[in-house]
């Protein structure tokens, strides 16, 4: 069992450049390897494999937008993994794992997926400062209104008993300016 790399840049369907690195690891089918040496040489492999693997991989990656491939990784290596195994095989290479181990996306949409996570941010940020002015102008409303109705207490306080409650206030203010000197 050997293994292989392949690297190779390709667009997605929503024409983003993609840059991946495919790692197979890979065997002659052993009846076949007088066969596969006598047509394509003891370097069977480096003729053969880049070639099918930049062919799926770019097959495969143009059926699919740029932000599939992070969401959906696992399937898309599945149909990656399907096809290059059944092209392989027609070469009678048998292949024991193929694995996506590197993905990478061109400054442009990386900047993309930057500036979408701000602004998600900064609507967070924005969402946190209108929950908290409603808040506060809830807090301002119930303020008022319980003045409003402390005023309504003093004022048939002052009706019912005259001003002695104002001259309880008057006196009690008084003191407390008086201690805190």
């Amino acid at each position: 069992m050997k293994p292989k790399v392949i690297n190779t840049t390709t667009g997605t369907r929503d024409l983003q450049i993609v840059t991946l690195s495919l790692r197979l690891l890979f065997r002659p089918h052993t009846k076949q390897l007088p066969y596969l040496h006598s047509t394509l040489g003891p370097d069977y492999d480096e003729r053969v494999l880049p070639s099918i693997g930049n062919e799926v991989l770019k097959a495969v990656v143009a059926k699919y937008n740029a932000e599939s491939l992070l969401t959906q990784r696992d399937k898309i290596s599945k149909e990656i993994r399907e096809s290059i195994t059944a092209r392989a095989k027609h070469f009678n290479i048998l292949l024991d794992d193929v694995a996506i181990t590197h993905l990478s996306y061109g400054k442009e949409f990386a900047k993309a997926i930057e500036d979408k996570q701000v602004a998600q941010q900064e609507s967070e940020r924005v969402k946190f400062i209108v929950a908290k002015t409603e808040q506060e102008k809830i807090a301002a409303v119930i303020k008022a209104q319980g003045e409003a109705e402390a005023a309504k207490l003093i004022s048939s306080a002052v009706k019912e008993y005259g001003n002695s409650l104002l001259e309880i206030r008057k006196l009690e203010a008084a003191k407390e300016i008086a201690e805190n000197l």
